[in-house]
């Protein structure tokens, strides 16, 4: 028998079919039968998900031969591709063609659909998550319709479906709005955690995209801005090769997966160990494309939980979540990674109809993050947090739902496109409700 794992090890699930199917008509096939049997179907991406959100119950549909770019309209400055495209790829083919996404996490593995269905985003610009910037998708629904939604064809199901959990249908096809290719030159400044506050207004408002790192156990952060340049994308200042595989493969990733399998067996040692590697850190300033800019190797298996605050609410909540790790036990040598995204519009977005802040905390793959997530989750519901769909929480449709002005009209689209609930799972009935 077949066993599902995702990326982190944290979820897996034995399927009782797996298939791979080439279009859409055998995904629509697939859906049928299962609807027919009274069994359920999921197509899983590649597992980046921390939860079991793509975990399958019955059939597991891979989408191995769903991938590439469909179409490029200039005029109209969108792009189309199957939904099964990684994000990598997405972004090499874009540049090929002097394309780019306005802006995109950090990490490239996903598919499309996974990435988008879950809400994966960067941080500031005009729209921070890849669901804002879609325009137009297909689907094939629980009962095996397809259906096309574009802003001028069925808008509401668009509104929706562009961050739709996996519990509105399974996406075919995405049509993203795109930009010009363009140059970003990051600058990475480390500083204390006061000179960080005291600033926080002027980075924020100073640039395009800023993403901050606090050290645990120490006062020290890393503040990374990404800011447009005007310059072709034949004037771009790159990190040396060397420096790039020092700073970003062997220090960031070798290095520090090797310190964490010490770390874990001794965690008496890991503030020291943060505050040594932390005073280590220095600037440095390059430019480059947009995509290999926003995105960073990753290769150190970890755990994660995030949550969206308000961001009038963020650097309290920051505080607060600090003083709680330093008034306890628990020995963290991961960063926590501090964003902040403009509001949207999508109805299931954690950014939905506010400003927010991110704050991302990690562990290592093999250490306990079961008790530092649950010390810090409390203080974010606090703040009205809303958790990232595609991370570690432990929420539930009964206190998801007040957070959520649409949460009820989803439900109502849910029960229209999947009456008999074809694309359920554990992790869906538990923050959606049967």
């Amino acid at each position: 028998m077949t066993t599902w794992t995702n990326w982190s090890g944290i979820e897996s699930a034995q399927p009782q079919r797996v298939e791979e199917p080439a279009d859409t008509a055998a995904i629509v096939a697939a859906v049928e039968r299962a609807r027919t049997e009274g069994t359920t179907v999921k197509m899983v991406g590649t597992g980046h998900s921390f939860t079991a959100i793509s975990a399958p119950e019955h059939t597991l549909l891979r989408p191995t031969k769903l991938g590439g770019i469909l179409s490029v309209d200039r005029d109209a400055m969108t792009v189309t591709a199957l939904a099964g495209t990684r994000l990598q790829d997405l972004n090499e083919g874009l540049e090929t063609l002097g394309l780019s996404l306005h802006n995109m996490g950090d990490i490239a593995e996903q598919t499309l659909a996974g990435a988008t269905s879950t809400g994966t985003h960067g941080t500031g610009g005009v729209a921070s998550s890849l669901s804002a910037q879609i325009c137009g998708l297909t689907l094939v629904t629980g009962t095996g319709e397809v259906v096309t939604a574009t802003e001028t064809e069925n808008p509401e199901l668009l509104e929706f479906a562009r961050l739709g959990l996996g519990a509105l249908g399974v996406l075919t096809t995405i049509t993203f709005r795109v930009e010009p290719l363009f140059v970003l030159e990051a600058n990475e400044t480390p500083m204390g955690w006061d000179e960080y506050v005291a600033g926080f207004d002027e980075h924020i408002h100073g640039h395009h995209h800023v993403d901050t790192y606090w050290f645990p156990h120490t006062d020290r952060m890393l503040v990374k801005t990404n800011d447009r340049l005007t310059v072709g994308v034949d004037e771009v200042e790159p990190l040396s090769r060397w420096r790039s595989w020092w700073d970003d493969e062997f220090l960031s990733n070798q290095l520090f997966g090797a310190l964490n399998h010490v770390t874990n067996r001794v965690p008496a040692i890991i503030p020291r160990f943060n505050q040594v590697s932390s005073r280590l850190l220095s600037a440095r300033t390059y430019s480059d494309v947009a995509h290999k800019v926003f995105v960073s190797p990753r290769t150190v298996v970890f755990r994660e939980m995030e949550y969206a605050v308000p961001l009038e609410s963020g650097l309290t909540a920051l505080a607060e979540a600090r003083a709680a790790l330093e008034a306890s036990d628990i020995k963290i040598t991961f960063p926590v990674e501090i964003r902040v995204t403009p509001a949207d519009g999508i109805p299931m977005s954690t950014s939905g109809d506010r400003r927010s802040m991110y704050l991302a905390f990690h562990t290592h793959r093999d250490a306990d993050h079961l008790e530092y997530f649950a010390l810090l989750e409390p203080i974010l519901r606090a703040h009205d947090g809303r958790p990232h769909w595609g991370k570690v929480h432990t929420r539930t449709a009964a206190d998801l739902a007040p957070t959520y002005a649409r949460f009820e009209e989803f439900l109502a689209l849910r029960d229209r496109l999947d009456p008999d609930r074809v694309f359920a799972n554990p992790y869906l009935r538990r923050v959606l409700g049967d």
